[in-house]
Parts: C-alpha cells; structure tokens; sequence
C-alpha cells in the first residue's frame, strides 16, 4: 500500500511569499492545506481557482491571532485531510511608524499576528506531532528579526521573538523526531515591494550585495529543504536569506 500523503499546512498561504511555498511544497508531494484570515474570503476562493495553484488540496480559513479560532482550523484541517506533518507559521502583518508615535494597538496587533500566532498555530498540532515522532515546524521570521529596523520596534521583536520559540522549542522535540526552524528572508520581490517608489526600491537595492531582491521561490525552496523527510538532523537553526544584505 502507498504512503499517506504528509500534509502541509501554511499560514498566510495565499499571500505572496505563502502562495510560492504552497506550489513548491505540493509540486514535492506533500498534500498542502493554504490558510487566510476569513475576511479574504472572495480572494481565498479565487486564489484556489489558479491553474497555478491546482495542486493545492485545499484552503482554511482560520483568524491565527486567536488561540481558540487556530484550534478550530487546525481540527477541520486534520478532520479532513489527516494530521499535519509540516507546519509554516508565515501569517504575518505590519504598522510601521517610529516608536515615538506608535500606539497599543500598533504594538499588539502586530505581536498578535507575527508572534502569538506560532503558539495559538503550533500548539494544536505539537502533541499529534510528538505521538507520531514525526514533524517539521518552519517560522518564517525575517532579516529585521536579527539586525532590527528604524520604524519596526513591533515587528522585529515579533520576529526575534519568533526564533527564540523555534530555539526552545527544537530542544522539546529533538528526542521525538519533530525539527523545528527558523527562515529569515531579506527583501522579496512581492506585491508590496512592487509597490514601492521607484527610488526607495532602487535605494534598497543598491544596498544589497546580490545587487536584487529575492524571488518568492528562493525562500521556498528553502522551506522545502527544511520539510523534507531527509533533513531530519536540523534542528533549532535560523536560516538567512538575503542576498548578503547581513551576514551574522
């Protein structure tokens, strides 16, 4: 009899770094599930229709700042597909502005988001994970996690904190064959970078020694590396992916 297909599951899935790493992951056989916050709804719904995003087995709408909606999502996920052997914790948002101006809401939206997030998400599927002695957990952090960002106090906290998670929680699943991993992009060429003006885009670029930005499928592909059955000895390590832009 074949082997069950592994599921995957990824947060913020249908975003633009998201929706490469469904493709990747599902061109390498894994059943992959793509989250959205319910409010994206119409634009989940058609993300699904793509031909390009045909492979993927399926969409859940789940609100990751919420502990109690993420357990909902999780349990109709795996009521559906099966228990989830890979997790991408990649929901993540920004409210960029100085500290001087920043308000409660900025902060915590942002910490709700980026950070609570991989606890509300993660916590769910952990146990299952243990019980199988089989697992992958891939936080996708970011370049201004390690070297910090004028104006992102909020989220290069969030994202630091991020790795400090994948750090502790790699020593808990070390012995039971569950890896946990960090991946921490520098600058991608998505919808909001498009977006830049022409000279601060250009200013960026000037400023990274690859002399471009990253293409979605390059972090991709790096989460794929970490997904895979054969890497089961990397554990706990923050991969950086940034053109050269910092160098730790």
């Amino acid at each position: 009899m074949a082997e069950q297909q592994k599921v995957a599951l990824i947060t913020g899935g249908i975003g633009g770094i998201g929706t490469s790493m469904c493709r990747r992951l599902a061109a390498d056989g894994f059943r992959v599930v793509a989250n959205y916050h319910p409010a994206e709804n119409e634009a989940a719904e058609a993300w699904l229709q793509d031909p390009e995003n045909q492979a993927v087995a399926g969409v859940a709408a789940g609100d990751v700042s919420d502990p109690e909606d993420s357990a909902r999502m999780v349990a109709e996920v795996e009521a559906e597909h099966g228990p989830i052997s890979v997790l991408v914790n990649c929901a993540g948002i920004t409210r960029d502005v100085t500290f001087k101006k920043m308000t409660a809401e900025q902060w915590q939206a942002v910490i709700n988001v980026n950070l609570n997030s991989v606890f509300n998400v993660t916590r769910p599927i952990w146990n299952g994970m243990l019980d199988r002695g089989y697992g992958r957990v891939i936080n996708i952090s970011s370049i201004n996690g390690q070297r910090g960002q004028f104006g992102q106090t909020n989220y290069a906290a969030a994202k630091a904190g991020m790795h400090g998670f994948t750090m502790s929680l790699a020593q808990e699943g070390a012995a039971k064959g569950v890896t946990v991993n960090t991946v921490s992009p520098g600058y991608v060429e998505t919808a909001m970078t498009a977006a830049m003006r022409d000279d601060v885009r250009e200013s960026i670029i000037g400023g990274i020694p690859m002399r471009r930005m990253g293409r979605p499928e390059e972090i991709a592909s790096v989460v794929a590396f970490l997904a895979a059955e054969e890497n089961a000895y990397i554990t706990g390590a923050n991969i950086p992916v940034n053109g050269g832009l910092f160098i730790k």
